[in-house]
């Protein structure tokens, strides 16, 4: 009989922050477990941002759904300690999590076929706030990785937390060889000096795959069909040229998109054959073509 797990607090130290032998053997046994499990996934992408509100989760969880609906196998990792929101967005909330015969969390499987883990799962409601420091925070992301049965999969995307703090830091340096990073940002100078922040941290770990995506970049009026830059005209091609990185495209800001997690589900499985889907499409074969190196 399967159980539900427990949310952990990461690993403790003994006497004098030294580690007792029982903690060091898990820590080895975890190491092991990572290693594993990221042998059997092909592509990982972390989907990141300087700042939070510019729609980084909604375009993380797009991007999951439309490579799976391409034909790849995919699981996406909410890595957001305090703001786990992937759930809602693919109409998962409330789902149960369980531990199979390995002693692994079994991802919640989308309706697409998606693996889905996120630390929303563990909690007892939507509104029960995690208040942890640093390290339990950066040793319960390791468990989501490394604890989990992912199986062998194409394509994993890491919805990582806003900012450059120990989070981020966490994922990017638990993941050897990530294969890419993709920015999301808005046509505004603070989003943009943020992700600038953003590509410097990831520079520094020596990830060169970087792609930018500029979320809410116009609006179009649904009665007189004028484009609007509601925040700003922005231009992401150039400020990715700037940064030398790759410039994935822009996504209008549109009702459908805002609303899609009431309607339990994320545009690019709602409404396939819309525009923000198509655009969604266009993405992952940029990063197919940019960062793949070894598809057809």
């Amino acid at each position: 009989m399967a159980e539900k797990p427990q949310h952990g607090h990461g690993h403790g130290h003994g006497r004098g922050g030294q580690m007792t032998p029982e903690q060091q053997k898990q820590m080895i046994e975890q190491e092991i477990k990572l290693s594993r499990n990221l042998g059997q996934i092909k592509y990982k992408i972390a989907v990141m941002s300087g700042k939070g509100g510019v729609g980084k989760s909604t375009v993380a969880a797009n991007l999951a759904e439309t490579f799976q609906k391409l034909g790849y196998s995919t699981g996406i990792l909410d890595a957001d300690i305090h703001g786990p929101n992937i759930p809602k967005m693919l109409g998962l909330e409330g789902e149960d999590l369980f531990i199979n015969e390995n002693r692994n969390m079994v991802p919640v499987e989308a309706p697409s076929g998606l693996k889905v883990m996120s630390m929303a799962f563990m909690l007892d409601s939507i509104d029960t706030p995690i208040i942890w420091r640093g390290p339990q925070k950066s040793g319960s992301i390791k468990q989501l990785i490394a604890e989990v049965e992912w199986g062998p999969l194409d394509v994993l995307i890491i919805d990582n937390p806003p900012g450059t703090g120990d989070e981020p830091l966490t994922v990017l340096q638990t993941i050897p060889n990530l294969d890419a990073v993709v920015m999301v940002t808005t046509p505004n100078v603070v989003s943009q000096e943020d992700v600038l922040k953003c590509v410097k941290m990831v520079n520094m770990l020596n990830v060169e795959n970087i792609g930018l995506v500029e979320n809410m970049a116009y609006y179009i009026c649904p009665h007189c069909g004028e484009k609007l830059n509601i925040f700003g005209e922005g231009d992401g091609e150039t400020f990715s040229e700037e940064m030398e990185i790759e410039y994935l495209g822009d996504l209008p800001l549109t009702e459908n998109v805002s609303d899609s997690p009431n309607k339990d589900g994320v545009v690019s499985t709602l409404d396939p054959e819309g525009e923000v889907s198509k655009r969604f499409e266009e993405f992952v074969g940029k990063i197919n073509e940019s960062f793949f190196k070894d598809e057809n």
